[in-house]
């Protein structure tokens, strides 16, 4: 989605030693600023930082920013998943709505916000995982507005098109060109 922009789009693994930030914000905004803020501030470079999770309705929001944390330090997907299913346990259909949320950061070399974007997918948690692609919570994640099928079973242009992420870098490069960020 940056092919048609003049920039060289580098991850945190081209920046050996680059430090993990401490994510201590409150909202999935604050630690994409955080973590932007401490690659600009590392590297010297402008940087774009993603924070984002799950928000699940019946669950007051939770996972939310806590998302990879869900089950523990160290846990993986299937105890997220796990935790979730039995947390929801008989919660009706229409109960068990849910998003995903994306917010982004982009940083200039200074380490100063020069934009920001959100987007979300809405969903419904399932009873048990369905399917093998994607990650995280996509295998309980079903997609709105049919609830057919899971994230997990979608294509990743199917999924791109659609997702949180997606919607938020789309939104993100809509203020670049519209302020003339760059060339």
């Amino acid at each position: 989605m940056l092919a048609a922009f003049p920039v060289e789009v580098c991850s945190m693994q081209d920046f050996p030693g680059i430090p993990e930030p401490e994510e201590t914000g409150s909202t999935f905004l604050e630690n994409a600023t955080i973590k932007a803020k401490a690659a600009s501030a590392f590297t010297g470079l402008p940087a774009l930082a993603d924070d984002s999770g799950i928000c699940v309705d019946a669950l007051a929001g939770a996972p939310g920013i806590y998302s990879a944390r869900w089950a523990g330090l160290g846990s993986s997907a299937d105890d997220w998943i796990r935790k979730t299913l039995e947390l929801l346990g008989d919660t009706p259909e229409e109960s068990r709505t849910c998003r995903y949320v994306c917010s982004l950061c982009l940083t200039n070399a200074s380490g100063d916000v020069v934009a920001v974007s959100e987007g979300t997918m809405e969903g419904r948690i399932g009873h048990s995982p369905i399917g093998t692609g994607g990650f995280g919570y996509d295998p309980i994640f079903m997609v709105a507005p049919l609830f057919t099928v899971t994230a997990a079973e979608l294509t990743p242009d199917e999924k791109h098109a659609i997702s949180h992420r997606g919607v938020a870098l789309r939104n993100l490069l809509e203020i670049i060109v519209q302020a003339k960020l760059l060339g």
